[in-house]
């Protein structure tokens, strides 16, 4: 891999995991609803998650996805399906420390399963491992995948700080379900990229 090509899959990495989606805006509720600590293994299984996610494709899954295109279409209605169910558990989340809380923070295997049914992250990891990994060979795929894993963290990190802060002003309940709505509805909108795409 050319030091040209690194430097655009740096700058490829860091736009596609700071800017929001539907890890970051779940990552964002959760730090308001639950504050960062508690969400560290939800970080945790997305930086992680996604990382061997990108080895996984990078490896042979995007042959399979050309070999028959309706799985992918397959995986998109289904992850659709699960972030709507997803949208909606955050519109209905109760304040961490209220007696009707039952919500809990995802913990590192649900973030890190959560990879498999995100649409932006299969739009990311198909287009770093066909767009930067020109050879195919597994030793560009996990630069790939090394280099989403390092810029990954901190990005999805600062979501959840942010998130995190808001809680402060989040204290009022009325504010909170804005909020938590606000949030779900972003979640849904984050999906219209994706869907419809090329």
């Amino acid at each position: 891999m050319t030091y040209d090509i690194l430097m655009a899959l740096i700058a490829f990495a860091f736009v596609t995991s700071i800017t929001p989606g539907p890890n970051n805006l779940m990552l964002m509720a959760s730090g308001a609803n639950f504050g960062f600590r508690r969400s560290i293994p939800h970080m945790l299984g997305i930086g992680l998650g996604f990382t061997f996610m990108v080895l996984l494709v990078g490896a042979g899954l995007v042959q399979v996805f050309d070999r028959y295109p309706v799985s992918y279409t397959v995986l998109k209605i289904l992850s659709v399906i699960y972030l709507l169910y997803l949208a909606w558990k955050i519109a209905h989340a109760a304040p961490a420390n209220s007696a009707e809380a039952t919500g809990v923070p995802m913990t590192f295997l649900q973030a890190a399963a959560f990879q498999w049914v995100n649409p932006k992250a299969w739009a990311m990891a198909l287009t770093a491992t066909t767009a930067y990994t020109p050879d195919r060979t597994m030793y560009a795929i996990a630069i790939v995948a090394f280099v989403f894993g390092a810029v990954n963290l901190p990005s999805v990190s600062t979501w959840t700080v942010l998130g995190q802060q808001m809680a402060r002003m989040l204290t009022n309940p009325r504010r909170l379900v804005i909020f938590n709505w606000t949030m779900a509805v972003l979640l849904v909108v984050s999906l219209y990229p994706v869907l419809w795409q090329g």
